[in-house]
């Protein structure tokens, strides 16, 4: 797969702090690419270097196969984590002077505006200044401007914030859409049912190190543990689970049921397969859940974490 953005070997220091240390990513192109890792690890560095807001120390970044230059910045739409709207202008003249920045003539963003307007439904804000704006009517505005130039990467750092649920969804089908339509993204949030939800790809930064990265179907799989998740109606729930334990690695599972049935996590042997344990099981009862336990980008972010 063709990448738009490589980062190779990047460091950045400030002072005695390390805020990158050799980091590598290859960021493919249509493609949500999730950049994760707890407060401080790196991650809002690595997002100015791309934006060119402050330069690495060594290492290279490239942008569709070209070594980064001023010029790119049009190429890139950046939402930042701290939005950065001017709040005593008017929506309609704030949005047509960032949008003109961005390399559009009057005419273009004055036509795409009405169309992303619309489509958010804000038409009626034009003339109301950010001040007047709720957070999340503000954050639609920012979004608009963020979009607007229609640039080969779109850089989305905590989009949601100050969203309610309705309209954290609806950008998020917008986010979605744009990469229907060809965008690069790279995603960058503390929300991993978002992650879960939006991204391919997905690096982990932490303490300025990156300690994983690749499709975040194969890391999902490099994590699993042939453990399945069960509910087994049956008598003799003790004895059952006695014989259980002798055979398998059984712990008690959580799950919302209605009925009483026994609820447990079964690990297998890896040579092992759901089709022999699901046999096993019948012979001890009425089996009315079996699910494979796939480890969540919420629970490799913290394992991975904690284990370094």
């Amino acid at each position: 797969m063709e990448n738009l953005l490589v980062a190779e070997n990047v460091c950045k220091n400030f002072g005695e702090f390390t805020a990158l240390n050799d980091i590598s990513i290859a960021v493919p192109k249509g493609s949500i690419y999730g950049l994760l890792g707890p407060n401080g690890a790196g991650k809002t560095t690595f997002i100015r270097i791309i934006n060119q807001i402050t330069m690495p120390d060594s290492g290279k970044v490239f942008l569709d196969g070209e070594l980064l230059q001023a010029h790119h910045i049009q190429n890139i739409g950046y939402l930042p984590e701290e939005r950065g709207l001017y709040k005593s202008m008017k929506v309609g003249e704030q949005a047509l002077y960032l949008a003109q920045l961005k390399g559009l003539s009057k005419g273009q963003a004055k036509e795409r505006l009405k169309y992303w307007f619309d489509r958010l439904d804000i038409g009626s804000w034009w003339d109301k200044k950010i001040e007047e704006l709720s957070k999340g009517m503000a954050q639609k505005v920012q979004f608009i401007v963020t979009v607007l130039h229609e640039p080969k990467l779109l850089i989305f750092d905590e989009p949601f914030s100050g969203f309610d649920p309705v309209n954290a969804n609806l950008i998020k089908d917008e986010i979605l859409q744009l990469r229907e339509n060809g965008a690069t993204i790279i995603f960058s949030t503390h929300r991993m049912e978002s992650v879960e939800e939006l991204c391919d790809h997905i690096a982990l930064i932490h303490n300025a190190n990156k300690l994983l990265d690749g499709r975040l179907k194969d890391i999902k799989l490099s994590y699993k543990s042939n453990t399945y998740e069960v509910g087994l109606i049956c008598s003799n729930q003790e004895p059952l689970m006695n014989e259980l334990k002798d055979r398998f690695v059984v712990s008690e599972a959580n799950f919302k049921t209605l009925g009483e049935e026994l609820k447990i996590n079964i690990k297998m042997d890896a040579n092992s397969s759901p089709n022999e344990l699901i046999t096993y099981l019948t012979s001890k009862g009425q089996i009315n859940h079996f699910v494979e336990v796939i480890p969540s980008v919420n629970e490799i972010f913290i394992q991975t974490v904690a284990n370094k």
